[in-house]
């Protein structure tokens, strides 16, 4: 059974900042890409950031480049999204996604597990 759970969502001010956290159970996940996706109320499923297996190599949507570091800690089965200057647009329930296979990080359809969410909200 693989399980992927998230943290660490919250009701925040803009500005403000936050630190998801996913952990996988069930399987080891360091040698393929894991990433963050999101979907704001109205709107479809979007990429936030992704990070390959080794952590050498990470990638993120134009709307948090700057804004969002992604990293990884492969000895405990676990990526990490510190989000700072958020904006009430980054509102959203947050999904972490990992991967079986090497692919294109960007693209939701490419990965294999799915967490159930963690919500942010930011006030304006």
């Amino acid at each position: 059974q693989v399980q992927l759970v998230e943290s660490g969502g919250g009701f925040v001010q803009a500005g403000s900042s936050l630190r998801l956290a996913c952990t996988a159970s069930g399987r080891t996940f360091s040698n393929y890409p894991m990433g963050w996706f999101r979907r704001a109320p109205g709107k479809e499923r979007e990429f936030v950031s992704a990070i390959s297996g080794s952590g050498g190599s990470t990638v993120h949507a134009d709307s948090v480049k700057g804004r969002f570091t992604i990293s990884r800690a492969n000895a405990e089965n676990t990526v990490y999204l510190q989000m700072n200057s958020l904006k009430p647009e980054d509102t959203a329930v947050y999904y972490c996604a990992a991967a079986t296979t090497a692919q294109a990080m960007r693209v939701a359809l490419r990965y294999d597990y799915w967490g159930r969410g963690t919500q942010v909200t930011v006030s304006s």
